[in-house]
């Protein structure tokens, strides 16, 4: 009943935007503008730091040649109390345990760069449960890019299917080009329905996940 699970990291096993949207703020804050509220940021979220900053340089009309300078500064506000806020969302831990028990090699392939990610997970006592932890900056290609996922897969022992569960667009499009099927957790940072996302099966809360999981692999159907 084992399986190499690859989880995304903010929106999947952690709600991370408040800590995000501080962050961002911060930076604003310090180029005297005003800041954003948590629900803005959030529908930002996806594509890495660098593209959250990009779309709130957008958004409030700041010049596009200070990009690589206000990332930088967003990423050090970002680093100095990436906890803070920051939750792991219910059910997470137990589903974790039960899935080792179930034999199964974990993963974690973010967008987030690898060291703030490790942080975050060793803080929230997570890190222990995995295999494998790839970022945004491991590898020279990000998701939705295949490779990026691919990666963390290598990472893993070779034991069963492979399996990436996630939160977003983002995500389901990196499972749909590594040709793995795809898990998705409805609470996270979705922009679109859950119909518009291409996915094998979803779930709302993380008590349901492994039995779902134990499901999938019993009866071998990988298939939307």
């Amino acid at each position: 009943m084992s399986a190499r699970v690859v989880f995304d990291l903010d929106g999947t096993l952690v709600d991370s935007v408040a800590d995000l949207t501080a962050a961002v703020n911060q930076m604003l804050t310090d180029e005297g503008v005003d800041p954003l509220p948590l629900a803005t940021v959030k529908r930002f979220v996806g594509n890495g730091l660098p593209k959250l900053v990009e779309r709130v340089m957008v958004h409030r009309g700041l010049p596009s040649q200070k990009h690589p300078e206000l990332s930088r500064a967003t990423l050090t506000h970002y680093n100095a109390a990436p906890t803070q806020r920051t939750t792991v969302y219910p059910g997470v831990t137990k589903a974790l345990s039960r899935l080792g028990n179930m034999g199964c090699a974990l993963g974690v392939c973010t967008n987030k760069p690898e060291a703030p990610a490790r942080h975050i997970l060793e803080a929230l006592e997570l890190l222990p449960h995995f295999d494998s932890v790839v970022g945004g900056d491991t590898v020279n290609k990000c998701k939705p890019d295949p490779e990026h996922l691919n990666a963390c897969f290598k990472a893993m022992p070779n034991i069963g299917p492979s399996i990436f569960v996630g939160d977003s667009e983002v995500d389901a499009e990196t499972a749909k080009r590594a040709d793995v099927p795809f898990l998705l957790f409805t609470e996270g940072y979705r922009k679109s329905s859950i119909a518009e996302l291409p996915h094998l099966l979803a779930f709302d809360h993380y008590a349901d996940m492994p039995d779902l999981l134990s499901q999938i692999i019993k009866e071998g159907n990988f298939n939307p």
